[in-house]
């Protein structure tokens, strides 16, 4: 591991494939157990219509802050192994349905953009399913170019989007 000071991380978590609530439980119990990840909160489990083909399972998605010496690549190889472990197949269909998908939302304040990884994530301003949990256990949050979460999930809708369970 590498020597880093640890950052406060928002990962998002969804699933639609496989008894998705358990999925999502399973693996932020994953995430927990890690020795390098501290899981500092946990958002409600919520329904979520599919992004892309409508011809798919809805999803179940949560967010979770996690504290972590990683740095963002080696969070995302430890991600990507989790999503592994849980059945993933990595396929070209971008928007299809999936056993679990981890998102790495936000890296402390951090900017980043090569060819594995882009944070803050790209889509984020943009999904229901991702502000609203986020919200949920950071109602405080700025995002890094200065906008108040707050604000932002003023402006998005919520789609259907609704609290299933607990986390």
């Amino acid at each position: 591991m590498t020597n880093h000071v640890n950052s406060l991380v928002y990962l998002g978590l969804g699933a639609n494939l496989n008894a998705p609530l358990e999925q999502l439980r399973n693996a932020t119990q994953a995430l927990a157990a890690h020795p390098s990840i501290t899981l500092v909160a946990s958002s409600s489990l919520y329904g979520s219509k599919p992004m892309g083909p409508q011809d798919q399972p809805d999803y179940v998605n949560s967010v979770v802050a996690i504290d972590t010496a990683l740095s963002p690549l080696e969070l995302l190889d430890i991600t990507q192994q989790i999503e592994l472990d849980f059945g993933r197949v990595r396929k070209a269909d971008r928007w299809g349905p999936r056993t679990l998908d981890i998102d790495i939302i936000l890296f402390k304040n951090q900017q980043l953009d090569n060819e594995r990884l882009t944070v803050p994530h790209y889509g984020m301003k943009v999904r229901e399913f991702v502000l609203y949990p986020m919200h949920e256990i950071a109602p405080d949050l700025a995002l890094p170019c200065g906008t108040d979460l707050a604000d932002l999930i003023k402006t998005i809708d919520k789609n259907g989007l609704s609290i299933i369970a607990a986390s």
